[in-house]
């Protein structure tokens, strides 16, 4: 239990296996049971004379009955303890030590591909002006083949527009991405386990991704979507190995 503990409270997060493996040095440990054996040869001899039995592999036989060996389950002694716990200590620093190597490698490629999706979200400005004027173009081009006797009020017309264009705003998921990034960044590089709240993060910055795409009305927007939940899978794969 004491050992149980210490990589609870050690380790944190992980699936740990800790086994040891003893054996005994002087003796057997193991007797035999004089009385049980003693006890078996009396039966089968008195069986044997009876039915005129001859056999010389009695003996063995006996031997692999029930109880005929007892097995001494052996103690650890306080200095034997003493040494078993000084090797798990040991063997939690050298753990300890092996993850903070492996974490810093983790973190330079998760903030690697953080930064993408962030290159990538910048890259959309240029399009969204564009994207714009297509869609005005459409629903103009779309109105001039219904050759509407009266033609279209240009006011309404402007109206209906920015109200179509404001369902299709992606201004607010741009900050809000923006924004999960930052705080993925901060969380990544406070040191502490945050391997869970790396993963809700994750997920958030995942519905943004998402909305952008919903929303986005522009192969160009599109592919970069595309792109940033390619990195976004990266990061998550990633932070399973993140304490």
């Amino acid at each position: 239990m004491e050992i149980r503990q210490l990589l609870s409270q050690e380790l944190v997060r992980g699936k740990i296996e800790c086994t040891f493996h003893y054996e005994l040095l002087e003796g057997t440990g193991s007797t035999i049971n004089k009385n049980v054996v003693k006890g078996y040869m009396d039966q089968l001899y008195g069986f044997m004379k009876e039915y005129q039995i001859s056999n010389a592999e009695v003996f063995s036989t006996i031997m692999r009955l029930p109880d005929t060996i007892s097995t001494e389950k052996a103690t650890l002694e306080e200095e034997e303890w003493d040494i078993a716990l000084k090797g798990v200590k040991q063997a939690i620093e050298e753990l300890d030590e092996f993850r903070k190597q492996e974490g810093k490698a983790l973190e330079t490629d998760i903030s690697k591909n953080i930064e993408a999706i962030r290159e990538k979200l910048n890259s959309i400005g240029p399009y969204e002006k564009e994207r714009i004027e297509k869609i005005r173009e459409r629903i103009r081009a779309n109105l001039n083949d219904l050759e509407l006797e009266e033609g279209v009020d240009s006011n309404r017309f402007e109206q209906e527009i920015i109200f179509y264009l404001e369902k299709l705003d992606i201004n607010e998921e741009k900050s809000r991405l923006t924004n999960h990034l930052d705080y993925f960044l901060e969380v990544l590089q406070k040191g502490s386990p945050a391997g869970k709240k790396l993963g809700f993060i994750s997920q958030e910055i995942g519905r943004e991704i998402n909305t952008l795409g919903s929303k986005a009305n522009n192969a160009e927007i599109q592919k970069l979507v595309m792109e940033m939940k390619d990195e976004l899978e990266k990061i998550k794969e990633q932070i399973l190995n993140a304490l």
